[in-house]
């Protein structure tokens, strides 16, 4: 563990859904098992329970959602399955491809922490099961609003320069603007979020913009530093 006496020179904070893992996969094969067992209305009704709850929260609560699916339901067989397939679910086959490697880097340039929103007991489960947990040697935080918690995030983890790697630019700008100078972003193009920013105005812009989160085994000691590196690969997005 870091302590304020000890810094590391370079803390890397790395985002889960859609920058270490394909949560989009994870979402459509939970719809196509909702739609498979219940049917697609129910399969709607539960992303209508889903989006409420992420309006009302402010972060995915796939558990919470299914409790309250359950609500008229409570005589259907397949109702207790769901939860062996989200808590069991194979997140490990969804970690993009060299997620691991590229966290392998990273230890040699920095230290890399999860940083990642969401509830007490689903995200934590997927961050352990697909071996993200054991990659950064456990160096896991889950926040309601990471972005809020960047104070307690830098005293859990105190560094001189933290490197925050994330699909979501518009978060990428707020906690640039919180912390200035001591924060370089990495903008990864994964997933829809990035893709619905495509067109968007963001200021302050990334750092750096990469394809994918395998780009950053391009990634060399300090080029975090440089702004005038705006991308490691020249392709466009997927």
């Amino acid at each position: 563990m870091l302590t304020p006496d000890d810094p590391s020179d370079t803390v890397f904070l790395l985002d889960v859904d859609n920058t270490l893992l394909d949560n989009d996969r994870f979402s459509s094969d939970l719809d196509a098992r909702l739609e498979r067992d219940f049917g697609a209305a129910q399969r709607g009704r539960y992303r209508e329970i889903y989006a409420a709850l992420r309006d009302q929260l402010g972060y995915a609560d796939y558990l919470g959602a299914m409790q309250a699916f359950r609500a008229g339901l409570d005589e259907d067989v397949d109702l207790l399955q769901m939860s062996t397939f989200l808590l069991d679910y194979p997140f490990a086959e969804r970690l993009y491809p060299q997620a691991l490697d590229t966290i392998a880097h990273l230890h040699a340039l920095g230290t890399p922490v999860v940083l990642s929103d969401g509830d007490i007991v689903f995200q934590p489960r997927k961050i352990q099961r697909s071996g993200l947990w054991d990659a950064v040697h456990g160096r896991v935080l889950v926040y309601l609003h990471k972005e809020r918690m960047l104070d307690a995030m830098q005293r859990r983890f105190p560094a001189r320069h933290y490197v925050m790697v994330d699909d979501k630019p518009h978060l990428l700008a707020a906690m640039k603007i919180a912390m200035g100078d001591r924060l370089s972003t990495i903008f990864v193009q994964q997933g829809h979020y990035a893709r619905d920013s495509i067109g968007d105005a963001i200021g302050p812009a990334p750092d750096i913009t990469i394809a994918r989160i395998a780009d950053l085994l391009q990634l060399t000691p300090g080029q975090w530093r440089r702004p005038e590196t705006r991308r490691l690969e020249q392709e466009s997005m997927p």
